[in-house]
């Protein structure tokens, strides 16, 4: 059974761009680490060959990445966010916080791609003081000091 409060939301276009990303991981990109590190070991001691361990430590990367992919890709939920003025994963919010007017994606990196637009989680303290608000609710989230952060919606639009 999946816990959908930990999935990952994606847009149909992101949960693509990663499956490809994964993809690629998994075939081409195994097979140029593995012709690497042999073209390495073939030059000698291992003890003394940096080319070797450099190569060992991309491979490391590597595969971390794989199970990071193919963890976020278990456990995603794909869909676009109705259009309804409530802010929810996958919404491009406006907000007023602490006087000052923000705008960001609640949702998650992978969800944002390659825009630069700032992304707060539906789990961090903002994200969850907003989730389920609609366009002209106020509500406020306590900061890692303990101060009360005033936060007033003032758009909701899917991303």
């Amino acid at each position: 059974m999946t816990d959908t409060t930990a999935a990952t939301w994606l847009t149909q276009e992101a949960y693509d761009r990663l499956t490809a990303e994964l993809e690629d991981l998994k075939g081409p990109g195994r097979e140029e680490i593995t012709a690497r590190i042999a073209a390495a070991r073939d030059e000698g001691d291992l003890k003394e060959n940096g080319g070797y361990h450099a190569a060992r430590e991309e491979q490391a990367k590597h595969e971390a990445r794989i199970r990071e992919l193919e963890a976020k890709l278990r456990n995603v939920q794909i869909g676009t966010p109705a259009d309804d003025g409530v802010v929810e994963p996958g919404m491009k919010v406006t907000a007023v916080i602490a006087g000052d007017e923000e705008v960001f994606l609640l949702g998650s990196r992978e969800m944002a791609g390659t825009t630069d637009i700032q992304v707060f989680s539906p789990t961090s303290p903002l994200g969850a003081a907003i989730l389920g608000k609609k366009v002209g609710d106020s509500t406020s989230y306590e900061a890692p000091n303990g101060r009360q952060i005033p936060v007033e919606i003032t758009d909701a639009k899917p991303f």
